[in-house]
């Protein structure tokens, strides 16, 4: 399936890219480092990828561990989630989440209640677009475009300035999108000044009440037909 940009003339298959994104984008353990030569095979020439996949190929996984945790558990700007940027911890949120399993369910795959990611984690969003739906899952990245440049953004100058090894990722999905203009631009501007909004209320009693389960840094999935992250 060839991706038609919006406003723009050429096409280009992102599947590749977004599917090595998927998995690098994951909880580091076992199965993605020995799976870390398949996913180099599918992207040689990327520049933003290669030097993520040398650096989980070079460290110890308990350490890559720790930095991811670090990294998108423990610090908000870095948050995976994309409504997190457009409603924060809001009500909102809570209906922003279903609709992004609605987008699934349209195209025939069912988000598991089971699993302990949210529909809207970076990660599954791209490996529906990689093994599913492109032209839906470009819907959602560009609905949530200023998330994205926000998360790579923040990236870029997580610890201190000195950047996250994982901001490549981001980088190569946001090569993917079309280019912002300028009242794009601007949305990502007024986020990285005003942050996402900050009602702490939780998301129970909005949508399926699945939504609210924390993610204990586990793998994403979604269920029949099967979206595996890290196979691409």
């Amino acid at each position: 399936m060839k991706l038609r940009r919006p406003r723009r003339g050429a096409t280009r298959d992102v599947r590749p890219v977004w599917a090595a994104c998927a998995a690098l984008l994951d909880y580091p353990d076992e199965r993605l480092v020995d799976g870390l030569g398949g996913i180099a095979a599918l992207v040689p020439d990327d520049p933003h990828l290669q030097p993520v996949i040398e650096h989980l190929r070079t460290h110890p996984l308990r350490e890559l561990q720790v930095d991811y945790v670090k990294t998108f558990d423990l610090t908000r700007k870095c948050s995976p989630y994309l409504t997190y940027f457009s409603h924060g911890d809001t009500r909102r949120r809570g209906l922003a989440l279903v609709e992004f399993k609605e987008t699934y369910r349209a195209a025939g795959a069912e988000f598991d209640p089971e699993e302990d990611e949210l529909p809207d984690h970076l990660s599954v969003v791209l490996q529906f677009g990689a093994l599913v739906d492109t032209p839906a899952a470009l819907r959602l990245l560009l609905d949530h475009r200023a998330g994205v440049e926000m998360l790579r953004l923040a990236l870029a100058g997580f610890d201190d300035g000195a950047g996250s090894p994982w901001w490549g990722v981001v980088a190569a999905v946001c090569a993917t999108l079309p280019p912002l203009d300028g009242e794009e631009a601007d949305a990502v501007r007024r986020l990285v000044e005003a942050g996402p909004p900050a009602e702490e209320v939780g998301l129970g009693g909005y949508g399926d009440p699945a939504l609210s389960a924390p993610r204990p840094g586990g793998p994403t999935l979604i269920s029949p037909p099967s979206i595996p992250v890290g196979a691409p």
